[in-house]
């Protein structure tokens, strides 16, 4: 007969809100599938909690492989933080087989784009629900309160200082942020899909250029986990500039160096925008 480990018959304490489940050095494991939910989890749970983050610095997640040590680290961790609809399939597959907790912060939100798009923490105010989501399954709700407060005043400040602009249309070469264009009244105009490497045709290219130049729109975006080619060819082409626009998929090597975080490039992320699109 199976034995049943002592992690998970701790585990039950947690989904009745008595704490998270102790691992084998005594802390609870915690697996998060991307750099968002695993600083969630770190700031949450404090140094009384392992987070493994699955998705390694300078790494795009949509591309992640696991290796079989990941995969057995996802099965037995005591919680599991992903995100479904194919975000990261190598992850949801691995997690149908886990035995603690499994959640997928996605579960509840409104998605757009038919659900096929993930990208809800690049909102600060749907980030804020999903540390809230992180915090119960922590077992601690007074910290993830404290952290979504932080997402809060993030979206405050996105509130104010993209209110008052010239344009409201930016363009992107990955359609990562719908969610904060939809909550702060912008439109995005992406180079390639959803999917990052989505290769547009030369009529779909073409149509972007002469939308820049007709717009007057003064920044093309690209992001740092991707080759900037697309991005620099269109701005090139319209006479615009290319910048950076972080969709916070993970850090770079750099950015984990300097000491960046979601919280930190969210608000390089505001200076941008404004720059861009011409705010007071």
């Amino acid at each position: 007969m199976r034995t049943v480990p002592i992690w998970a018959a701790a585990l039950a304490l947690v989904a009745a809100g008595c704490g998270a489940a102790a691992g084998s050095d005594g802390k609870p494991s915690v697996v998060a599938a991307f750099y968002p939910l695993a600083y969630a989890a770190e700031q949450i749970g404090g140094p009384g909690v392992d987070v493994t983050n699955l998705t390694p610095p300078g790494t795009e997640p949509h591309d992640v492989e696991l290796t079989p040590q990941e995969v057995g680290r996802i099965q037995s961790a005591d919680v599991v933080l992903y995100l479904s609809h194919g975000f990261q399939p190598a992850v949801e597959q691995a997690v149908a087989g886990a035995h603690g907790r499994r959640v997928d912060v996605l579960q509840g939100l409104r998605l757009h784009g038919h659900g096929s798009d993930p990208h809800v923490w690049l909102d600060p105010a749907l980030y804020a629900r999903v540390v809230k989501r992180v915090g119960g399954a922590l077992g601690r709700p007074r910290r993830a309160a404290a952290l979504a407060r932080r997402a809060l005043a993030l979206d405050h400040a996105y509130r104010a200082g993209l209110a008052d602009c010239r344009r409201r249309e930016f363009v992107t070469s990955h359609s990562a942020f719908g969610y904060l264009a939809s909550r702060y009244h912008l439109r995005q105009v992406s180079i390639g899909g959803v999917d990052p490497e989505y290769e547009p045709s030369p009529r779909r290219l073409q149509a972007l250029i002469e939308l820049v130049r007709r717009e007057h729109v003064s920044t093309v975006f690209f992001e740092p986990l991707f080759s900037p080619r697309l991005a620099e060819t269109v701005a090139h082409d319209a006479g615009a500039r290319a910048a950076v626009l972080d969709p916070i998929e993970g850090l770079t090597s750099a950015e984990q160096d300097r000491g960046s975080t979601y919280f930190t490039l969210m608000r390089r992320n505001l200076r941008e925008l404004r720059a861009a699109l011409g705010c007071r």
